[in-house]
């Protein structure tokens, strides 16, 4: 596995990481909870036809502390389209899981104009009383690994240090991601989004892991019956919430083909 190419742009005088790899049209990937501390084989998998671009969240690793003057949900909503276009995605197709495909919906309903085709792994954002999510920042910090991934190995080697390295720096990007995430989603990941999905016009692909542990499942009917725009949705066999990390391959070869759809 190659390593990406690696800029940095400036967001309301914070620094931000932006990963770049692949030939091809640009595709745009917002991560999920927990963000990305290290470069990871689904964003392989869409390198392969796809220039991948992949820009840091506020606060979630590579982020710094941009998170700390956003303010609302409108400040998250305005610094993550000033990082898309700073990253060079305007128009561009877009993917995102859990919380980040919350905040790819939101742009697309927002500025309609500024994205193509959009590829929503279970995306954080509504809220059913009666089939309430599960809220991540109320679990002890052993249970996470299982609600992310059905696979609870595969989490904790993405937290995992890297090998010969003994920076303080690490563990404390990784609380302070989760911190940046409450601050957007916090309680219950409730954003009020269904009121905004009729505005979303772009063809949608939504994918939700068979044993996603966060996001129930009805979730995904809601997203395709508010969305104005075609929704294909598909589930992804023995993955849990961040189906990117258990399926890589599949979840990969099932977005890249949704985008070369005429």
């Amino acid at each position: 596995m190659t390593d990406p190419e690696t800029m940095t742009i400036e967001v309301n005088g914070f620094s931000t990481r932006i990963w770049r790899k692949g030939t091809g049209p640009k595709l745009g990937f917002l991560a999920g909870f927990g963000g990305l501390p290290r470069w990871i084989p689904f964003l392989d998998e869409l390198a392969q036809t796809r220039t991948v671009i992949v820009p840091s969240l506020p606060g979630f690793p590579g982020g710094d502390r941009g998170h700390t003057v956003l303010d609302s949900h409108l400040d998250w909503l305005v610094a993550v389209r000033e990082i898309l276009d700073q990253a060079g995605l305007a128009g561009a197709d877009l993917a995102g899981s859990s919380v980040g495909a919350s905040l790819v919906a939101e742009v697309a309903a927002l500025w309609p104009a500024s994205v193509g085709k959009l590829a929503l792994i279970a995306p954080f954002g509504l809220f059913d009383v009666n089939n309430p999510p599960t809220d991540p920042w109320a679990q002890r910090g052993d249970a996470v690994p299982g609600l992310m991934c059905a696979d609870p190995e595969i989490w904790k080697a993405l937290k995992a240090p890297p090998v010969g390295e003994n920076s303080v720096e690490w563990p404390i990007e990784q609380v302070r991601s989760n911190e940046a995430a409450a601050r957007i989603f916090w309680p219950l990941g409730n954003t009020r989004l269904e009121k905004r999905l009729r505005l979303i016009k772009a063809p949608t692909l939504l994918l939700w892991g068979e044993h996603d542990k966060i996001m129930p499942r009805a979730y995904a009917e809601t997203f395709a019956k508010g969305i104005t725009g075609p929704t294909t949705t598909q589930i992804i066999a023995n993955a849990g919430h961040l189906a990117e990390l258990d399926q890589p391959t599949e979840v990969g070869r099932e977005i890249l083909a949704f985008l070369d759809e005429r």
